[in-house]
């Protein structure tokens, strides 16, 4: 037992060394997490596809740094810009800090609101051949100006398996499809048969998925970016901009950073492009909370307050934990 926040005891048990923290943007997760972190001493490993970058602090709501100093925090704006991180990087990337956490007995609090993380730490990830660069370029210089949906048709004729599997609105996963199909001849649906472990075992993890009233959470989304702006997003941005990257790449297509690039071009007001980062982050909130439900069904939805009583020692960590029934 330790004393923790809100000055009540924390167990964490031997059995139970890894809690993930998942839920819609804005929900307080990184929050939650530092506050465990703190009380058992542990530390807290990062889950957002868009934190890993160092280039958008701010507007990514990465931990400040003042946040991550006070506990350990791992995987947080390690990554260039100019990279196009993906799902396989992550999984090389977390593998030493899950590694290093347990030979030292450290509790793992692993956070965020990308489920595609998630999914693959605890079912594991198709062994898909690394793309070399040149095919990237060729494959996304090819697809340049071109509208999605017709990108998607092509896909659609050249792979039907993986087009039968992606959106015709997702244009980074169809370039992704696209890619493999160059590099290797074969369709990414291959390799999905061709599956790596996942890294979590079922017997040491308890999964959280902060459930925020719904009406409360739109609120907090429109000022959160509201803040952001006023913590310097928009300058954040310019300076990305100013790098000349490729707008295909994932830290380009970050939430309010196309609409705040769109404003530096002259081509909408700010206030337009405020609306309208809000608006696209209320609608991926809503897309996190179809994924979790859908995909991942062994997380516990809690509302935030029932959060509070985890950290706080009141709620699972106090009891032996019962694991329902989960994919992988």
């Amino acid at each position: 037992m330790q004393t923790g926040w809100m000055g009540k005891d924390v167990d964490v048990s031997d059995r139970l060394r890894t809690i993930l923290i998942a839920g819609p943007t804005a929900s307080g997760k990184s929050a939650l997490a530092a506050s465990l972190a703190h009380s058992c001493g542990g530390v807290v490993v990062n889950a957002d596809s868009m934190q890993v970058y160092r280039d958008l602090r701010i507007i990514t709501a990465r931990p400040s740094v003042e946040d991550e100093a006070a506990v350990p925090h791992a995987l947080y704006g390690h990554v260039d810009g100019a990279e196009n991180y993906s799902v396989g990087r992550y999984l090389i990337d977390i593998e030493p800090v899950l590694a290093s956490a347990r030979a030292a007995g450290t509790p793992i609090i692993i956070t965020g609101g990308t489920g595609l993380y998630f999914k693959t730490l605890i079912e594991g990830l198709s062994d898909i051949p690394p793309v070399p660069e040149e095919v990237r370029r060729d494959v996304r210089a090819g697809a340049e100006g071109r509208d999605t949906p017709l990108l998607y048709a092509d896909l659609a004729v050249r792979d039907p398996q993986s087009a039968a599997r992606i959106g015709p609105t997702d244009r980074q996963r169809i370039l992704r499809a696209m890619e493999v199909l160059a590099a290797t001849g074969r369709s990414l649906t291959f390799f999905r048969s061709h599956k790596r472990p996942g890294l979590l075992s079922r017997a040491d993890r308890l999964g959280l998925f902060l459930m925020p009233d719904r009406e409360e959470l739109a609120r907090r989304i429109d000022a959160r970016f509201l803040a952001m702006m006023e913590a310097g997003a928009l300058e954040e941005v310019r300076m990305l901009a100013a790098r000349g990257l490729d707008p295909d790449l994932p830290v380009m297509r970050a939430h309010g950073v196309p609409w705040l690039i769109r404003h530096l071009k002259g081509e909408i007001g700010l206030d337009e492009a405020a609306r309208e980062a809000q608006s696209d982050t209320r609608r991926y909130a809503k897309r996190q909370f179809t994924f979790f439900r859908h995909q991942l069904a062994g997380f516990q939805w809690v509302t935030p307050e029932d959060a509070g009583a985890v950290v706080a020692g009141q709620g699972w960590l106090a009891r032996p934990m019962v694991l329902g029934t989960e994919g992988g």
